[in-house]
This record gives structure tokens, C-alpha cells and sequence, in this order.
């Protein structure tokens, strides 16, 4: 990776320092303050390393549809979250990491909690962390309190330098 850290990987170099329990914590606090709505909804990370994380949120009332499981827009974000902080600790400090595509195909009803899980493969990351722009599709899975996965999503993040 080049010198040029972003904020977000010189903050998660900070609390990889932490003991695993207070880590995800931390981390989700300070990713909170930079993604707004992410705190709004009560989203938290589970676990997070650069090629995995987990973001769960819990189903309260506020963060519910009209038939009492959480909305739709919510399990998206779940998605987005996991997979986007991945991105945005491997694209190099002087890109900017934007959601592409997101395709999503509502299977079932969820039940519950909702938790997304993100990863990257090595070689994502070798391409995310050496190419000075690109695309990756990053594997999330979305599943609920029975573990089952009501939600499939697809998520395509780019990365382009930042403007001057």
C-alpha cells in the first residue's frame, strides 16, 4: 500500500491496537462519525479486519417496515457498510472510494436481527491497494435471526484518485 493513508486506515491502524473485544467497538464509533446515517440506523460492527467484516443491526422499531421486520433500505445499508469499509481500507489514501452497482433480490421475509457479511480476497485487495483506479465486486451475505438469507445483494464499489 502507498504511504498516503486515508483517515480511515490510519484510524483502523489505531484500534487493530485494541484488544479484540473493544476493537469493533471503536471502530464503529469513529465510522459512525463519518457515515452519518450508519450511526442513525444503529448499525454496528461486529468484527472488522481489512479482507472481513460483520455489521449487525438490531430490529427495533425504529428501523422496522410496516410489517414489523427491518426495512428493506436497512438490510441494504448493512451491505453497504461491510462491504464499503473493506474498500475503504485497502484503495490507496488518495482515492476515493465509491458504491458502482448494487443489485438486490428479496428472497424472503427476514426475521429479526439482521447481520452482513463482507470479505475480500487476497487478490482483491492486491489490486485495490496497487491500481490507482478500478472496480471490485465485493462478496457480502445477508442473513437474519434464523440464519437464513432473506436478501441477496451484490455490491460493486469503484475507486478513483481524489480530485485537487
Amino acid at each position: 500500500m502507498s504511504n498516503n493513508k486515508s483517515m480511515l486506515q490510519k484510524v483502523y491502524a489505531q484500534v487493530d491496537k485494541l484488544p479484540a473485544a473493544l476493537k469493533a467497538k471503536a471502530f464503529t464509533v469513529i465510522f459512525g462519525r463519518a457515515v452519518k446515517y450508519f450511526r442513525t440506523s444503529g448499525l454496528r460492527f461486529e468484527w472488522i479486519e481489512p479482507n472481513h467484516s460483520i455489521v449487525v443491526i438490531k430490529n427495533r422499531k425504529y428501523v422496522q417496515n410496516h410489517i414489523g421486520t427491518v426495512h428493506a433500505v436497512a438490510m441494504i445499508m448493512i451491505a453497504e457498510s461491510a462491504t464499503g469499509a473493506l474498500v475503504g481500507l485497502n484503495v490507496p489514501g488518495n482515492a476515493v472510494p465509491v458504491i458502482k452497482r448494487m443489485e438486490v433480490d428479496y428472497r424472503k421475509r427476514a426475521s429479526g436481527d439482521m447481520r452482513a457479511e463482507a470479505m475480500l480476497t487476497p487478490e482483491q485487495i492486491t489490486m485495490m491497494q496497487t491500481e490507482e483506479r478500478g472496480e471490485v465486486d465485493v462478496a457480502v451475505t445477508i442473513t437474519d435471526a434464523e440464519n437464513k438469507e432473506p436478501i441477496f445483494v451484490r455490491a460493486v464499489w469503484a475507486w478513483t484518485p481524489k480530485r485537487s
